[in-house]
């Protein structure tokens, strides 16, 4: 039958986006123009909002709190960085989308509990399709399934320092990335450029495992912290550190092997 509910169509946005690795322009704002659909405002009819080329569905003015639908939850972003590490002051174009924030609403799952609570600061993956931008009150939130946040910040406000410390997420495992060889066999020294992108590393940190959202059930963990292990080239979302270290953040089964 055709698709009544904002929900639906947003999933069905996600699926192709996992299915296919694309999505279509009318498919990206039919999600945007849906996202009141994924909250329940107090006291107040959900309405449907003009898209702008941000992406940010601006909600009525009266409007000062949202309830997310089924295991998702709603995230206050942190604030644009203004300045580099040196102390430069970044034009706006320059200025990364934080992909961080606290958690300020969550949902409810069927047949499980959720593990993020209110007050946590939570790292989300930049690429999330199901991750819809509202505004409020001049304020940016974001709204996503729970499965799309990375992991447990041990701090509001926290930065790039703080990533060791991350709790991951669902079957999410945290690794200490190998340093990049930078010369070659023959003592040829390399550019950047010309490093070869490490795939090892050690298991800093595990999640709790991934969640079967039809039955509840978590799977166990077969990493353990300590692993060495080698990991799929392109997966997770790799965050270097000020101190020279990179840590990325994997899906347990882009673990290829232990070591």
């Amino acid at each position: 039958g055709r698709n009544k509910g904002g929900v639906g169509t947003v999933e069905k946005v996600e699926r192709r986006a996992r299915q296919t690795g694309k999505v279509t322009r009318r498919e990206s704002t039919m999600s945007v123009n849906n996202a009141v659909g994924l909250l329940r405002v107090p006291g107040a009819a959900p309405r449907r909002q003009r898209v702008v080329t941000k992406a940010v569905t601006e909600l009525a003015p009266h409007v000062s709190k949202v309830k997310p639908v089924g295991p998702r939850v709603v995230v206050k972003v942190a604030e644009l960085e203004k300045k580099t590490l040196g102390g430069i002051l970044l034009p706006d174009s320059s200025q990364k989308k934080p992909t961080s924030g606290d958690v300020v609403a969550v949902g409810t799952a069927k047949h499980y509990d959720l593990t993020l609570k209110e007050g946590n600061t939570v790292l989300y993956s930049k690429f999330g399709l199901g991750v819809v931008d509202v505004s409020m009150a001049g304020t940016e939130y974001a709204i996503l399934y729970e499965r799309d946040c990375i992991g447990i910040m041990p701090r509001s406000n926290a930065s790039v320092d703080d990533i060791k410390d991350i709790k991951p997420l669902g079957d999410r495992v945290l690794i200490k990335v190998d340093a990049a060889e930078e010369e070659t066999a023959g003592g040829v020294l390399l550019t950047d450029d010309g490093q070869e992108k490490p795939t090892t590393g050690v298991v800093m940190a595990i999640g709790p495992g991934k969640v079967n959202e039809e039955t509840g059930e978590v799977s166990e963990m077969k990493l353990k912290v300590g692993d060495k292990v080698s990991f799929f080239k392109w997966a997770g979302d790799a965050v270097d550190t000020p101190a020279g270290d990179t840590f990325n953040i994997v899906n347990e089964s882009d673990v290829l092997c232990k070591l």
